[in-house]
């Protein structure tokens, strides 16, 4: 394994899902490894929806704030890609989180995690 920055970067993915969901997010680490390896003719995988893996604890994010959710949760999964060449750099995530983030393409509470992926 060669260690760089695409590394670290795998680690900030990790830990910024954490934080949006309460918890450690080993099984769904696991889920979009296998989202990033099948191709875009899946249904049922791409049924989970956001809403249902931010911390249960947190009121339902509306808004700008469900915008921002929505646009760090992209950057985040952008980090865990499971081919390190692909991964953002760290100045790329920093320029990233620093811009305005887009308009919801739908309700916050209709958005499925597939969506959110950049394959």
């Amino acid at each position: 394994m060669r260690v760089d920055e695409k590394c670290d970067i795998y680690s900030f993915g990790v830990l910024t899902m954490e934080v949006f969901m309460g918890r450690h997010p080993g099984d769904l680490i696991s889920y979009f490894s296998s989202l990033q390896s099948v191709s875009s003719s899946m249904s049922n995988d791409r049924q989970v929806l956001l809403k249902d893996t931010i911390d249960e604890r947190l009121a339902p994010p509306v808004g700008q704030s469900a915008k921002d959710v929505v646009s760090t949760m992209k950057i985040a999964l952008a980090c865990l890609n499971g081919n390190p060449q692909l991964r953002p750099t760290m100045q790329q995530v920093s320029q990233a989180l620093g811009r305005q983030s887009l308009p919801l393409p739908s309700p916050f509470r209709t958005i499925k995690l597939g969506e959110l992926l950049v394959i």
